[in-house]
């Protein structure tokens, strides 16, 4: 980057209300951005906000070829992964998580009466590949609300 560059350039905010809310989403997880290619200049990163309502989780899928990390900010996280979704890992508010490309997964809410939210961040873009659902009693655990 040249030195006129950095003198010339600005920060961008994306103030509360102006998010992009046309990202994809899976099933009961819904996503936020509020920096990404959509709507801001970013060119190698998609940052935003990802919240399943009590009792619900995302349909299977995976991100393509973008790292994912992300941070759970209140809640009670689990993310289903390997043949047939049967090993997981559990989060909660202040865990971090990083989620290699290509993985399947389904990220569920495993509380039934608060929601969860986390921030998370992807390289390059916010890739979403659903996938064939799967039943709920397949997933150890998982219930609705």
């Amino acid at each position: 980057m040249t030195d006129q560059l950095l003198w010339t350039a600005a920060p961008q905010v994306t103030k509360t209300g102006e998010e992009d809310t046309h990202t994809t989403s899976s099933g009961g997880c819904i996503r936020v951005s509020g920096v990404g290619p959509q709507h801001t200049p970013a060119t190698k990163i998609w940052f935003g906000r990802v919240s399943n309502g009590p009792g619900y989780r995302s349909l299977p899928h995976h991100h393509g070829e973008a790292e994912t990390g992300g941070y759970v900010l209140s809640g009670k996280a689990r993310i289903y992964f390997g043949e047939g979704f049967t090993d997981f890992v559990d989060m909660e508010a202040g865990d971090w998580v990083f989620v290699p490309p290509f993985m399947p997964h389904v990220e569920a809410n495993m509380s039934v009466t608060e929601e969860l939210i986390w921030l998370t961040t992807r390289t390059p873009d916010n890739i979403v590949v659903n996938l064939e659902d799967v039943d709920d009693s397949t997933l150890a655990g998982f219930r609705r609300a």
